[in-house]
């Protein structure tokens, strides 16, 4: 993958919008998340160690999985996305796939697992990608209009 594969007129979202925006999200997911699980616990009493509790675990995922994957198909921009003013671009085609978006998600537990290098990588490749972007084909950049100055 070549710099001339993203659009030109793009410049790197910097690593203090990408995690500003992750925080954001994970705070929304975080609500959703325990609404979900709610009826589950509550109601149904699955806990850790209960024989359903993978299931839960799954669901949980797909939760997430959805929301990124959704709002990264339908115009790239989560809700977190948006108020960091932040956009996912694919290197080629309009818009971003399933594939990316099972890519990009899996590839970035990895940089979190490994600690954030996935994430801090940004800072030293020379067109500011993570880890995720590039296992995916695509790059977070920051959207139009926006400064550089914190929101």
């Amino acid at each position: 993958m070549t710099q001339t594969d993203f659009p030109t007129a793009t410049r790197p979202a910097p690593l203090w919008r990408r995690l500003g925006a992750a925080t954001y999200d994970g705070l929304l997911l975080f609500g959703v998340l325990f609404i979900v699980a709610l009826p589950f616990t509550v109601i149904g009493g699955i806990t850790y160690g209960d024989p359903r509790y993978p299931l839960l675990q799954f669901l949980l995922y797909a939760v997430v999985y959805v929301y990124f994957g959704w709002f990264w198909t339908h115009g790239g921009q989560t809700l977190g996305m948006k108020t960091w003013r932040v956009r996912l671009v694919p290197a080629h085609g309009a818009r971003v796939d399933w594939l990316q978006v099972t890519l990009r998600l899996a590839v970035a537990l990895l940089s979190w697992a490994a600690l954030g290098l996935g994430f801090w990588w940004s800072l030293v490749d020379r067109r500011g990608a993570t880890w995720h972007d590039l296992a995916s084909g695509t790059r977070l950049v920051v959207d139009k209009g926006a400064s550089d100055a914190p929101q």
